[in-house]
């Protein structure tokens, strides 16, 4: 008599409803968070050739996209400003009425409290060196000086109505001088989204042309180096003691061991874990599709369900809308 096997795990495999029912990861669009790039007086979007799909929105377009994302469920929003005029300092970025600013409030102004409006907190955009902070006489990053510009650019920003402020720049102490800035500006209620371990990445490249940077060399002496995992667990305590409320790593793909590392470290904390899809990421996944070599639907599905089920709760991803509308076609 053959003996057939009794443990069949296969049973929980056999039709798409048991599939969905016994899925133990969801994406959903609540859960992602679309990345967008506005750009100073352009009467138009203008396409970025690396990365298919995606513009540098005029003042008009940026509006109709961002209400097509909170139509669609999308969870948040994160803003990229990219200004005609950079100096040393990134003023750009700290002014009240400035183009940052503004843009902000015309989201805001668009979407209300439907969606999480986040703006990027990074000097990069502003400065004409292109480096996240302010350089010394040597040429280096200053860090302790360019706390105060972060803490200053994150009152401005919360003035124009963003819910959370994300810093970007990896220097030491910023989540806390940009805490106490907003505190003593009022704005207890306006939350920090750390980027805690965020990588000296190479699959930022199509995200250098998208917002124009000027950026000469690279920013391994602030960002982490890719050899490292500990220093993220490390990175994203100080983060948290210093008041974030949620922290996230970036790049997502490349790694997915660092997130599921960093997401078990806070879990008993309860805070809150992003990921970022970035734009090389994007980019790869994109090219592969376009030559007929991925399935590209089926690719955006799986490197999402792949990044949350490292432990994200969050993604910002490129393709967020796209996975909108492929994950309502599945429901």
């Amino acid at each position: 008599m053959t003996a057939y096997p009794q443990a069949r795990p296969r049973r929980l495999r056999r039709t798409a409803a048991i599939r969905r029912l016994v899925a133990r990861t969801r994406v959903d669009p609540a859960s992602l968070v679309l990345p967008v790039f506005a750009l100073e007086d352009a009467r138009e979007p203008v396409p970025i050739g690396s990365m298919p799909g995606v513009v540098q929105h005029s003042r008009d377009s940026l509006r109709a996209a961002v209400a097509e994302a909170a139509a669609a469920g999308i969870g948040g929003l994160m803003i990229f400003a990219v200004p005609r005029r950079r100096d040393p300092l990134g003023t750009g970025g700290t002014e009240p009425d400035g183009f940052l600013a503004t843009t902000i409030r015309d989201v805001v102004a668009e979407v209300g409290t439907s969606m999480v409006v986040m703006a990027d907190l990074c000097l990069d955009e502003f400065t004409d060196h292109g480096h996240c902070g302010v350089l010394d006489a040597a040429g280096e990053v200053d860090n302790d000086a360019t706390l105060p510009r972060y803490a200053q650019m994150a009152v401005v920003q919360a003035d124009a109505g963003v819910a959370m402020v994300a810093p970007s720049g990896m220097m030491d102490g910023q989540v806390g001088a940009i805490r106490a800035g907003l505190d003593a500006a009022g704005h207890h209620q306006v939350g920090i989204l750390a980027y805690s371990a965020k990588y000296a990445s190479a699959f930022y490249g199509p995200f250098r042309e998208a917002v124009a940077s000027t950026l000469a060399g690279d920013r391994r002496s602030y960002q982490q180096d890719p050899a490292n995992l500990d220093e993220a667990v490390r990175e994203t305590a100080l983060d948290i003691a210093e008041g974030a409320d949620m922290v996230m790593v970036k790049p997502a793909m490349g790694y997915l061991d660092v997130l599921r590392r960093v997401a078990d470290t806070v879990a008993p904390l309860g805070v809150p874990v992003a990921a970022y899809q970035v734009s090389g990421e994007y980019a790869m996944i994109s090219a592969a599709a376009e030559r007929g070599w991925i399935d590209r639907d089926a690719a955006i599905v799986e490197s999402l369900t792949a990044i949350r089920r490292a432990g994200a709760d969050i993604v910002l991803t490129y393709w967020a809308l796209a996975a909108a509308r492929l994950l309502d076609r599945q429901a």
